[in-house]
């Protein structure tokens, strides 16, 4: 892989379309090992589905769609739950963004 160059990730798809399935792809099994599979299944397909991923301040972000408890229908779960799985499911898709773009520290 070529190294990391912010300015270009303002076109992601472009420029960094496989790292940032990668990414996604090695935090969905992270997720899927540790937590609930059919919540973090869910949790893929009807919140993250929806999310941006920006670079800013030397750190990626991951902006979440609007109102992401009230886009969950596929599965019963309770706000503190949900809070808490999807909390850790952007903090891993964090963590997976620094590894596959190797700036991890």
């Amino acid at each position: 892989m070529a190294d990391f160059d912010p300015e270009k990730f303002q076109d992601k798809y472009v420029n960094y379309f496989p790292e940032l399935q990668r990414a996604y792809k090695n935090a969905f099994e992270t997720m899927n090992d540790e937590y609930d599979s059919e919540l973090v299944h869910a949790i893929d397909q009807q919140i993250l589905n929806e999310s941006e991923p920006f670079y800013e301040d030397g750190d990626f972000r991951i902006q979440l769609p609007d109102d992401p408890a009230e886009r969950l229908t596929a599965v019963l779960v309770d706000d503190e739950k949900l809070s808490g799985v999807l909390d850790a499911y952007v903090e891993e898709l964090r963590r997976q963004h620094r590894r596959v773009f190797g700036l991890e520290e």
